[in-house]
């Protein structure tokens, strides 16, 4: 029964129900992003919103008291692991505001707006129904160390960058929270213009930092795109085998 339940949840190919099972899922995940598109609350929305939660709480115990066969390993340590896992934890926050909702004792956390924002990751919940979006998470897990060494190098580039300036330009910058704030909207080429050297030394250090930030933002989505179309040749290169 469990396994059967599996099959059904974890998008099996050529089975029937679990065709049905993906694109039902798909569709309250679709509805229950439009709530977020409100700002006021309309009852046509907050029943559309719960029962979008409740579909997503069922799912989600369905998928945990089959975590044995999602993580291949047929001990409880699978039911431990699995709420620790990306997308289980992806399930837990899109479904954490309505539980907040029904238990009385966490309602006090509602108080915090974020909990509200939390709805957003239903968004994400659309990763385990699209081909192109699971290439890209494997494609992300495959590059993670060229990520985090470009990640690391992003972030020792705002240390520094904001470190001189914040020592050139004092007045500019009353805190070095200021500082870190510029260096980042600088080296990603943003600059908002509401925070901006003004001495030679700090326009200077302005002028290098954005010439650095296009390299150093342009490097993860070389790495990325990349390992994307090797993915996708890698894909279309593979052939059915048969008799």
């Amino acid at each position: 029964m469990r396994k059967r339940i599996y099959e059904i949840v974890e998008r099996t190919k050529d089975d029937q129900l679990s065709d049905w099972y993906d694109a039902i899922m798909l569709f309250f995940i679709i509805i229950s992003i439009a709530p977020l598109m409100f700002k006021e609350s309309r009852p046509i929305l907050t029943v559309t919103d719960r029962a979008a939660a409740i579909v997503f709480i069922i799912d989600y115990i369905l998928r945990w008291i089959t975590a044995d066969y999602k993580l291949g390993k047929k001990s409880v340590t699978s039911f431990i692991k699995y709420p620790f896992t990306p997308m289980a934890i992806i399930d837990m926050l899109s479904i954490l505001p309505f539980i907040t909702y029904l238990d009385k004792s966490l309602r006090i956390l509602r108080v915090f707006r974020f909990i509200k924002a939390l709805r957003v990751f239903r968004v994400f919940r659309t990763i385990r129904y699209s081909g192109s979006m699971e290439i890209l998470v494997v494609v992300m897990k495959e590059s993670k160390r060229a990520l985090l060494e470009v990640a690391s190098l992003a972030m020792g580039y705002v240390f520094v960058s904001a470190l001189v300036v914040f020592s050139v330009e004092p007045e500019s910058f009353k805190t070095f929270f200021d500082a870190i704030y510029w260096a980042t909207v600088s080296l990603t080429t943003v600059g908002y213009g509401d925070i901006y050297p003004v001495t030679t030394v700090g326009r200077t250090v302005a002028m290098i930092s954005s010439v650095f930030g296009i390299a150093i933002v342009a490097l993860p989505s070389g790495i990325v795109t990349a390992g994307y179309l090797n993915a996708l040749s890698k894909r279309s290169g593979e052939k059915p085998t048969g008799k």
